[in-house]
């Protein structure tokens, strides 16, 4: 990339943006600007990693594994120097959402990697991949787009640029290369063998993805291209995909035994042992959803990440759709959620220099206050539980696995007893960070309770470490019997986590 395009104070402009993908195969960074409302690709990097092969059966990632990521993102970070934390977005997938110590994994690669990392979910992972698509090749009908990763493969059904089917399966060339064609062996039963567990993983999905159907089937990124490039490059076909083509590439690589010795035109050595697991689990996706042609498309998952970055420049927020298709479906008092989000973020504003917090800590805030009552339809009794186990397991397109989990977090305990050890151990947001949106949210609740929007006097607020000093009118705190009752509860609820919240009105209605 030429260094001028890196210069630090041409990136401060927030025209400028990366998009890093962490897959179970290779770790890839884009780099890219925003010309007249549209993305110019200026640099890319890719390095192979492998995560998903230090994935053991325990689910356990590899030390050997572990470093070889934070090498890469230690490389990725010094070009990534001239840019600020919000110009940069960083995706970890399938391996890092499946491993159980993916904690100790971000936790290491802060020391290294200053930018912070979003594991997303499967359902996130094939929408942004649908999005890459749609935003880089217009097609005017439906279309299958298909992406085969490391460890998992995504499956999207969409229209322009709205997704309308997202699965993510889990099968992926580097976890089916070492089940099915360890040490590079080939042969027919090993291809049988990873086809039908393929067709297996596949079955749940198929009858809603042929219902939805398409007029164009998509593949992207290394395996399809690779497979593409090869039959090309053996004249099984000029540039699109048919069954039978990728049946004769299965009969050539029968012929060969072993990985290792092949010498195909557009196969790098990289690819030699992902190449025979790749195309079985192809081979399972056009038998069972009887997919006639495909094409391969030079974008996926990075610019799909991209796209959304820029429209939230121009402060698109596809997560606001979401949480407003989430009031919509359970029927959300909005009057009331309104009223406690506007609540919440007056006492955030206030205190948020001293707390130190952030734009973002103030939208994900104002999302859980108008969502926490999702639950009601459910049952009254125990809402806050419902509620977040909606939020925990809901669909929430936009959303990484950790922001929709603060906000089912806060929601949990907007009520009621704090469960710290129930708190989970988040790799983007910091301990006491989570416990000030906690008490915000709380606090602007239990001052709502009564549904009223003419209740409450002008909110003054202080924040200072592990405490909030709350001002209320004592007059007015002597008229609201059960709210003063209320907030001497919430003292001491909040005593139990070591929080003070300071409200000197209350003394003066109860000196004793």
């Amino acid at each position: 990339m030429n260094d001028t395009v890196l210069n630090a104070e041409r990136l401060d402009n927030q025209a400028y943006m990366a998009a890093v993908d962490l897959g179970s195969n290779s770790f890839h960074m884009v780099i890219a600007r925003v010309v007249d409302g549209d993305i110019q690709l200026l640099h890319r990097e890719k390095q192979k990693v492998q995560l998903a092969e230090g994935l053991n059966e325990q689910l356990v990632l590899s030390e050997e594994a572990i470093e070889r990521g934070l090498m890469v993102l230690a490389q990725f970070a010094d070009t990534l120097k001239p840019f600020a934390p919000q110009s940069v977005r960083v995706i970890a997938t399938y391996t890092l959402r499946r491993a159980k110590n993916t904690a100790t994994f971000l936790r290491r690669a802060k020391t290294v990697f200053p930018f912070p990392i979003e594991v997303i979910s499967g359902q996130e992972e094939a929408r942004f991949i649908y999005q890459g698509v749609a935003h880089f090749e217009h097609f005017s009908g439906r279309r299958l787009v298909i992406d085969i990763g490391g460890g998992s493969t995504e499956f999207a059904i969409g229209e322009g640029l709205q997704p309308l089917r997202l699965s993510s399966r889990n099968m992926g060339c580097v976890s089916y290369g070492m089940q099915h064609f360890p040490q590079g062996r080939i042969s027919e039963k090993r291809f049988s063998r990873a086809i039908l567990q393929a067709e297996q993983e596949l079955e749940p999905i198929v009858s809603s993805f042929r219902a939805a159907g398409w007029q164009q089937a998509v593949g992207t990124s290394g395996t399809v291209k690779t497979i593409r490039d090869i039959i090309v490059g053996l004249g099984f076909s000029t540039n699109a995909l048919e069954l039978a083509h990728l049946m004769a590439l299965k009969a050539h690589l029968v012929e060969q035994e072993n990985s290792y010795q092949l010498d195909l035109p557009g196969l790098t050595d990289d690819r030699k042992l992902l190449l025979c697991s790749g195309l079985a689990i192809l081979i399972a996706a056009f038998n069972l959803l009887q997919i006639e042609q495909m094409v391969y498309t030079d974008a996926a998952l990075r610019e799909g990440v991209l796209y959304e970055m820029s429209d939230r420049l121009q402060h698109l927020d596809i997560r606001e759709n979401s949480v407003a298709s989430m009031q919509r479906r359970y029927d959300v008092d909005m009057t009331q959620a309104e009223r406690v989000s506007q609540t919440a973020l007056t006492l955030f504003s206030q205190v948020r220099e001293q707390w130190q917090l952030t734009d973002e800590d103030a939208t994900l805030l104002g999302w859980a206050a108008t969502l926490y009552e999702v639950g009601l339809h459910i049952n009254s009794s125990g809402v806050q539980k419902h509620s977040a186990y909606i939020l925990q397991n809901a669909n929430l397109p936009g959303f990484n696995q950790e922001q929709q989990q603060l906000i089912a977090t806060l929601v949990r305990f907007h009520r009621r007893k704090i469960r710290a050890d129930e708190i989970p151990a988040f790799s983007l947001y910091q301990l006491p960070q989570v416990i000030y949106l906690l008490v915000l949210l709380r606090i602007a609740v239990l001052l709502n309770q009564k549904r009223r929007n003419d209740l409450l006097p002008e909110l003054i607020a202080t924040g200072s470490s592990q405490s909030l000093q709350l001002h209320l009118p004592a007059d007015w705190l002597a008229q609201q019997t059960l709210l003063t009752a209320d907030l001497q509860l919430e003292q001491k609820a909040l005593k139990k986590i070591a929080f003070v919240l300071d409200c000197p009105g209350l003394a003066e209605v109860n000196p004793g």
